[in-house]
């Protein structure tokens, strides 16, 4: 059993930045993130994948930046040039499986989520 715990949301003004931190009890294989805003479903942002690479959704491709402390088992996320509507809660998740990490239903364990609120 891995427990992820967030931090590092907050309210901000749009253009601004943000860094959200996931620490996990234990190792892990890949870890992602994802958000959830008010009426929608659960949508990927960002994920490591098998070779070292990255993985990103479109809609924050160049903005937003996933990254890693393998000695301090946590993961990161950079949040740069913010919308209004990356207004979410943000979650990390960490997964045995390489495959499909764009996708919720193959990651294992969940952390509570923490609130990115982004002001126009």
């Amino acid at each position: 059993q891995v427990q992820l715990v967030e931090s590092g949301g907050g309210l901000v003004q749009a253009g601004g930045s943000l860094r959200l931190s996931c620490a996990a009890s234990g190792r892990t294989l890949t870890m992602g993130w994802f958000r959830q805003a008010p009426g929608k479903e659960r949508e990927f942002v960002a994920a490591f994948t098998w070779g070292g690479g990255t993985r990103y959704a479109d809609s924050v491709k160049g903005r937003f930046a996933i990254s890693r402390d393998n000695a301090k088992f946590t993961v990161y996320l950079d949040l740069n040039s913010l919308k209004p509507e990356d207004t979410a809660v943000y979650y990390c998740a960490a997964s045995t499986s390489w495959s499909q990490v764009y996708n919720p239903n193959v990651y294992d364990y969940w952390g509570q989520g923490t609130q990115v609120t982004v002001s126009s």
